[in-house]
């Protein structure tokens, strides 16, 4: 067994992967949230604010709201929710957002997403002042990052590469998969392993000879959402396996898009699911609203 806090050197072998442990990461970001909150607070500056969005009643996403104020409190961020049916109108919301940009005592706007059906996504995305899209999905801050100009960087990306730095591996001229090309996840992820220096393949669930692309990967990213989609012996021997995904599997039990227990016996480091990259999300988020308050109010 290796000694906590090394790693094998990329293709090596070893008994089995070092654990990336997202909930122990996550608890450390939201303390120093915290720290840098209350330092602004003694100083005379107000708490940053973060406005969540709800439309309709997705499990999912209720529980993930839940979540993100349960980390407001510990980051000592205030919590505006807002929930609505689903029926809310597109042009009800679009008010709504337009406000809460117009609003000086919030810094941050979350719209949860999914939307109904019968609302436009990127629409309401854009409604959004940037400078307040702690998300980090709006066009201008998906640009800023592809120009090499980070602002509010997407949340889980951000997350991603933040546990990759715990591992202490050098990504610089490493080899990175990333499997799923979402605007969410895949997109933005591998914008963040070029800044890092990686040299970067996008693939997708219908890329041709996956297997053999996986297998040459240095560090891959899986966030293709499907169950057990990477098979555990693509990867190569020491690589570093980020797994995105998390899926409900017919027993209830949670799964990611990588066959975990093969994958492990294979890797240097690996995340788990669940408590591998879902708590960055949020922490990363707690990151953003603190930088908003910054940038909105230096």
């Amino acid at each position: 067994m290796r000694e906590s806090g090394s790693f094998a050197p990329i293709g090596s072998t070893g008994m089995s992967a070092q654990l990336l442990d997202g909930k122990q990461i996550s608890t450390e970001i939201i303390g120093e949230v915290r720290s840098k909150v209350d330092f602004r607070v003694a100083n005379a500056f107000r708490a940053p604010a973060l406005a969540v969005v709800l439309v309709g009643d997705d499990p999912a996403s209720a529980v993930y709201v839940r979540n993100k104020k349960k980390a407001c409190e510990s980051a000592g961020i205030r919590s505006l929710s807002y929930e609505f049916p689903a029926s809310l109108s597109e042009d009800a919301l679009l008010d709504l957002v337009r406000s809460l940009n117009e609003d000086p005592a919030v810094d941050g706007i979350l719209v949860q997403l999914p939307l109904p059906s019968h609302m436009n996504a990127e629409r309401v995305i854009e409604t959004i002042n940037p400078l307040k899209d702690v998300d980090g999905f709006h066009p201008y801050n998906f640009g800023r990052l592809a120009l090499k100009m980070p602002l509010l960087r997407p949340c889980t990306p951000h997350g991603v590469m933040v546990m990759l730095e715990k591992t202490g591996v050098d990504l610089v001229g490493k080899d990175a998969v990333v499997i799923g090309a979402s605007n969410i996840v895949g997109r933005p992820a591998a914008l963040e392993l070029l800044l890092a220096r990686a040299t970067v393949t996008i693939c997708h669930s219908r890329t041709r000879d996956l297997a053999d692309k996986v297998r040459a990967a240095d560090v891959v990213v899986a966030g293709v959402g499907i169950p057990n989609f990477v098979q555990g012996d693509w990867i190569k021997p020491g690589a570093i396996v980020i797994d995105v995904g998390i899926n409900r599997q017919a027993d209830g039990k949670l799964c990611g898009d990588v066959q975990f227990d093969i994958a492990r016996t294979r890797a240097s480091w690996i995340t788990p699911v669940p408590g591998g990259v879902g708590p960055m999300t949020i922490a990363m988020l707690m990151r953003n609203t603190f930088d908003a308050s910054v940038n909105l109010n230096p």
